[in-house]
């Protein structure tokens, strides 16, 4: 509940100008209606009070209700909900309320004084001006209490609004929203004795409206979109429904207006207004929605693809790699001095240049894509091939082709090979397959698994290659690949299907 509190503090803030906004605004209106005098022509009750008496008066109660409000709304009701110095609160609740009644009651035997020679006597006078004082400043706490808890359950709601969702998905955001604004407007139309048409209207419209928007964006709108004639599918469905509960709502505003006709009316005006503004407008309101829905999917993907490229790059250019590949270059310059350490070096050029040139592409052509797998195989052979031990065996298909394909996308897999399937202390294998009919491509990468050792500086490492081109493949080839990656103790086997066309 503290939390809850300290969520307070910004519509706090918005409270406090809000109600000195209206407090200036009713003292400029007061002074101003006072001095043009309209104010005795209105109420012929107040042509025998003073104009002192009147004006005086009616300043004295708005600064009273004013400070009442902020005593009660921003020290007495926090604190009791924090449950702190609760006995003091409640005192101060009832001074409160004590001193609004009082000051209501004095001022009315001035405003009220022609009630005076109502009454056989002042003092049972004085006694229905003070009780009919005391019982509107209860009315008032009341009416504040009613506030306070539309506050706090509001703030409430819309903070945990995410979590409500995910379990009622009809339950959105903007609707928590407009269910707040309709009790407190419901709230300022009793306050201010509005016509009971207008408190009725509105407490039948605004949630009518409301419960239309929410239904229309969860059910009723995204069932259209399927139809031949969406829009006229989703107003006779609106329709239908408001056809549905047209008896039901009437019966419901005759139990408050006791007026039969009213009820219909009231009624019938809450169901046009419904299909006729309503619904168009939360129609509206979902195309905006869907339409930023899609923009926002395809900024998501965009940057996933962007963070998917970048990281790949970044592991690819790493100091570890290069550490290994400059010392394989170096170990075989130190046997040979000669060919096959110019040959190591042209491997490694060629694949530097492949990525940081064409990796910033969307596609390349699948024989780039084969000519940088050979190059990345052949520089490992280089420290592989003297050790019997270790078996390579590939069938790369190195035919031309025009189909084109993502950088980068089938080398995680056959750097996963040799990262864990070369083992200088024993046997070890890795195979791999590459072949392409028409325009799919089909790619095997088998290996043996061996155990790292405790010096292995990628021991504790998971990498992020495999991850990585998973996330890539459902980016950039959604529906059309099939990864299958089977693992046990002693090797790792992954089979890849790809549609390029």
């Amino acid at each position: 509940m503290k939390e809850l509190i300290n969520r307070q503090i910004n519509f706090a803030r918005v409270e406090f100008w809000g109600a000195t906004t209206i407090f200036v605004f009713l003292m400029f209106f007061h002074i101003s209606f006072s001095l043009s005098n309209d104010w005795m022509k209105n109420n012929p009750d107040k042509i025998n009070i003073p104009f002192v008496h009147y004006f005086l008066s009616n300043m004295l109660r708005y600064v009273t209700l004013y400070g009442a409000f902020l005593v009660l709304n921003f020290v007495a009701v926090p604190k009791l909900i924090k449950k702190e110095q609760f006995v003091n609160n409640i005192g101060l609740v009832i001074l409160v309320l004590a001193g609004v009644g009082i000051v209501i009651g004095v001022t009315n035997t001035y405003l009220q004084a022609y009630l005076l020679n109502e009454f056989p006597n002042r003092d049972m006078a004085y006694n229905f001006i003070f009780r009919k004082s005391f019982l509107y400043a209860a009315w008032l706490l009341l009416i504040f209490g009613f506030y306070s808890i539309i506050k706090y359950l509001g703030t409430y709601l819309l903070a945990n609004a995410d979590t409500i969702k995910a379990k009622y998905p009809i339950v959105t955001r903007g609707g928590i929203a407009a269910f707040i604004i309709w009790m407190v407007t419901m709230l300022l139309l009793i306050i201010g004795n509005a016509p009971h048409a207008i408190i009725m209207g509105w407490g039948i419209t605004a949630p009518s409206g409301i419960l239309i928007y929410l239904f229309s964006f969860d059910n009723f709108i995204p069932k259209a979109l399927a139809k031949k004639r969406p829009f006229l599918f989703y107003l006779g469905k609106v329709l239908m429904w408001l056809a549905i509960f047209y008896f039901p709502v009437a019966l419901f505003v005759m139990l408050f207006t006791r007026d039969e006709e009213a009820g219909f009316a009231l009624t019938s005006f809450n169901s046009a207004f419904q299909l006729l503004i309503t619904a168009p407008l939360s129609w509206v309101l979902f195309k905006y929605h869907l339409k930023g829905n899609e923009q926002l999917f395809v900024l998501k993907k965009e940057l996933g693809r962007s963070n998917a490229n970048f990281d790949f790059l970044r592991s690819q250019i790493n100091p570890h790699f290069l550490f290994n590949a400059l010392n394989t270059i170096y170990g075989t310059a130190i046997q040979e001095k000669a060919d096959r350490t110019s040959e190591g070096i042209e491997k490694l050029g060629n694949m530097m240049r492949f990525m940081l040139q064409e990796n910033l592409q969307e596609n390349i052509s699948v024989a780039r894509e084969i000519e940088y797998l050979n190059n990345y195989i052949s520089l490992q052979r280089l420290r592989t091939d003297p050790n019997p031990d270790v078996k390579i065996e590939t069938r790369i298909e190195e035919e031309v082709h025009t189909i084109r394909i993502a950088p980068m996308l089938l080398i995680p897999f056959i750097e996963n090979a040799f990262k864990h399937g070369i083992s200088f202390r024993e046997p070890c294998y890795i195979k791999i397959m590459l072949e392409i009919k028409d325009t799919t491509l089909y790619f095997d990468v088998y290996n043996s698994k061996h155990p790292k050792t405790e010096t292995d500086p990628e021991k504790d490492k998971s990498g992020i290659g495999l991850n990585n081109v998973k996330q890539r493949l459902q980016m950039l080839y959604p529906g059309k690949h099939e990864l299958i990656i089977r693992e046990t103790t002693k090797d790792f086997f992954v089979h890849l299907t790809l549609e390029l066309a």
